[in-house]
């Protein structure tokens, strides 16, 4: 293979490349010159201390904040050089799940589903009704959880809810912000293996934003840090670990992660 057809072919298993990412608000630098590539159809898990920009990297990349510098490439496309239908396009190709769901109180669970069929596709109400009920299912929620609201739902279920409205265009890729923040250890881990099976049987890329070691450790294939305003490190679990970062080797190698690698 020649070296252009390998860059060629490096650079196509990219699903998302951020170059020369900044971010500041009032004068405060949350990102510097920040680069990170994803690879299609991997987990990703994005860690970092408070105030790192974990979830500023998210929104940014999703179109919810504009950076003050830096290109945002996914599917191959400049984002910046997309007109606003070829934008529509792109983000139908990917679902986005908020911390406790961000469910709309007002709409049934089927009916937050309906929300992308409603905006982005013209069928008939039937077949949203099944199409909702499918996603629903999909995400372990039971048939009843349909006509439910989310103030009737627990914590768990509400996430689960609001993956389903994540899955509702059968998206490419999913973002994830703290998906298990809030749960239980059960109910943490049953997320978590729904996340990789979901993954497994879709061919998801999932990018997901989370501090919980657990998550880290049996879910993700790759990590990034996000420390002194940039990804600092990217890599498996047994790379994490035998970095000498002091944030890194704090945090991989501290009580919390103990207990972790133990329980697993």
């Amino acid at each position: 293979m020649s070296q252009t057809s390998r860059h060629t072919n490096e650079q196509d298993d990219f699903i998302i490349q951020v170059r020369g990412l900044d971010n500041s608000f009032d004068g405060h630098v949350v990102h510097q010159n920040l680069s990170l590539d994803v690879k299609r159809g991997e987990i990703l898990g994005i860690v970092g201390g408070s105030g790192t920009g974990k979830s500023v990297l998210l929104r940014s990349i999703v179109g919810l904040r504009e950076p003050q510098a830096g290109d945002l490439s996914v599917f191959g496309q400049r984002l910046k050089d997309l007109t606003e239908d070829e934008r529509q396009a792109i983000e139908q190709r990917w679902g986005i799940l908020f911390q406790d769901g961000a469910l709309f109180s007002a709409l049934s669970v089927a009916e937050n589903v309906q929300v992308a069929f409603r905006e982005h596709l013209s069928m008939k109400p039937s077949l949203m009704d099944e199409l909702a009920g499918l996603k629903i299912r999909l995400v372990g929620l039971d048939e009843g959880a349909c006509s439910k609201y989310p103030s009737e739902l627990s914590g768990g279920m509400r996430k689960r809810a609001g993956l389903a409205r994540a899955l509702a265009l059968d998206p490419e890729i999913v973002f994830l912000d703290e998906p298990t923040a809030g749960l239980d250890p059960i109910g943490a881990h049953a997320f978590d293996m729904l996340i990789k099976d979901l993954q497994r049987a879709l061919g998801l890329t999932v990018f997901m934003v989370t501090h919980d070691l657990d998550t880290l450790s049996t879910v993700c294939d790759r990590i990034a840090v996000l420390a002194d305003k940039q990804v600092i490190l990217v890599g498996t679990m047994d790379d994490m670990l035998q970095s000498t970062h002091p944030w890194v080797r704090e945090y991989f190698h501290g009580p919390r992660a103990r207990a972790a690698r133990s329980s697993g």
